[in-house]
Formats: C-alpha cells, structure tokens, sequence
C-alpha cells in the first residue's frame, strides 16, 4: 500500500478528521539515516504527524516544521512538509538502542526526555508562526494533542503509531488526526470520546489491514463520515548541489579561501536524507570568483 493521507468530514462539519499510512516514506528514512528501532519510531511518529498537518496548509510554498529538542539520548528531531505531503526529517542521535518500556513497547519518551516542541509555520508573513508546547508524555502524538488544545485551541485527538523490529523494514506506521470544530454539540464530543475509549492501537489496526478510510469509518462512520480528498505522501528532499553551493557561498571568502588552502577536497552533508556533495579544490576556487 503506497503512503497516503485520508482527510475526511463528519457530523455535518463539526468533525473534521486525517488519517495516513506512512511505511514508505519512513523506510526511506530509516535506510538513510540508519535509525535503531526506537529513533524510527520517533521519526515515523513526527512525520506521520508532520504529513497530516502539512496538507491543512493553504499556500502552494507554505512550510510546516515540528522540532522535538528534549534532555534524552535522541537529542532531538526535526521534521519539514508542505501541503502536498513531502515530508523530510532526522534525528540528531539515529542509534539510539533502549530496553523496552513496563509495557514492552518501544521507549520513545525515554529517547525524547524531557523539553519542548515547537510547531512553526511558514506561510508567507513577514515572520513565521512558532507555536511552542512543553512536552508532556513525550511520546509525539499525546503532545501534539496538547499543543492543538492550547495553542490553536483546537479539541483534538492525535494517534501516531510505528511497528519495526531491529535490523528490518518498517512493518507498519501511519496515525490520524480528529478535530472538534467550534460549535461542536455536546452529543458529538460525548460520542467521539466514547469512541477513542474503544478504539485499538493504529499500529494494530494496521496490522489487521485496515487502511486510513477504513480507520476513519470505524471512528465515524456513524456520523455521516464524508471523505474529501485522497493525497500522495512521501519522503522528499529538495537538497541540490546548487543549494550547497548557495550555502558555502554564504559563509564569506575568507571562511572558503581558508578551505581552498587547504588543498582537499570537502564533503557536505544533507541532514535531512543524509546526501553528502563533494567539492574539489578547483570548484572552491569558482565559487571563490562568484563572490
């Protein structure tokens, strides 16, 4: 099954939901960045994310980015999207190796630690938008839940699954997003918790081959569940050797004269897809000219 988001209506407008299967775009990242089992979960879990509120943007050159930065072995993440559901992201420890959790499961909040997340939206303003939460669970999907209540003052549920064992593909990941629009009746958020109570991990339901439409019916299908839009995700990574040269540019003759004396070759690297660029001495030496 390719990666897609599901976004989807309910309850005459008042519910407006996403869901998503990610294992592709994660499978690349994971080979990339050679993630241990626990950062994947990490990543997957962000991107996932990332790529449901990526595609809530209007503007063609809108740009998303969820930045985790807690005092656990991960360090951090970093994770980019833009409304068509490219998404791109790393973490700043990939091999990080934990015991599981009390409950067996992988231990993201362990690997997160304590910090914050910042949501930042690029949409074409003067300055970005920065929305900031302290992280409360650290495991990525409770504190995005935080973030939209307190924040954006949207009532939201925020479900972010990733199945891997060590050393193999991705088996599973993806997640959804429910949101309570203004106005909502006391019946229809009566109902939706009701219905989180009972429903299963999205890993598992995954695993019993449901798909985004099939999650989203089994949450709303009673209220009138109206599917709106079907739209492609995958990792991408806009990295060029253009953009690097843009960016040695940047740091000035003399940083780029110090590295043509020393007469080796440099090597750049893509944290995003983890792409390294070389330039010979010769090309320095032509950027040199071009400033």
């Amino acid at each position: 099954m390719k990666d897609y988001i599901i976004r989807a209506t309910a309850a005459n407008g008042q519910i407006r939901a996403f869901a998503a299967t990610t294992k592709e775009m994660l499978e690349f990242a994971r080979e990339a960045h050679d993630t241990s089992p626990v950062a994947s979960a990490a990543l997957g879990r962000t991107m996932t994310a990332a790529a449901m509120m990526g595609i809530m943007l209007k503007g063609d050159k809108d740009l998303l980015t969820i930045t985790v930065r807690g005092n656990g072995p991960l360090a951090g993440i970093t994770v980019t999207a833009d409304k068509d559901a490219n998404v791109k992201g790393y973490v700043f420890n990939p091999h990080v190796d934990l015991p599981p959790n009390k409950e067996g499961k992988l231990d993201v909040a362990s690997a997160v630690g304590i910090g914050l997340m910042n949501i930042i939206k690029d949409i074409g303003l003067k300055e970005p938008y920065v929305g900031q939460t302290h992280l409360v669970t650290s495991e990525i999907a409770e504190d995005l839940t935080h973030y939209f209540y307190h924040s954006e003052q949207i009532p939201s549920v925020v479900s972010l699954g990733v199945l891997v064992d060590k050393d193999t593909p991705i088996k599973q990941s993806g997640g959804f997003i429910i949101q309570l629009m203004p106005g909502a009746e006391e019946e229809i958020i009566a109902f939706l918790e009701e219905k989180i109570k009972e429903v299963k991990a999205v890993t598992t339901l995954f695993e019993e081959g449901y798909t985004p439409e099939a999650i989203l019916e089994e949450l709303l299908g009673e209220k009138g569940l109206q599917i709106n839009e079907k739209v492609p995700a995958k990792f991408y990574c806009n990295c060029s050797k253009d953009r690097v040269e843009k960016a040695l540019i940047s740091v000035g003759r003399e940083d780029l004269q110090s590295m043509i004396d020393d007469n080796e070759p440099i090597e750049m690297n893509c944290h995003f897809c983890n792409k390294n660029y070389e330039f010979k001495v010769e090309e320095l030496e032509e950027l040199v000219k071009n400033i």
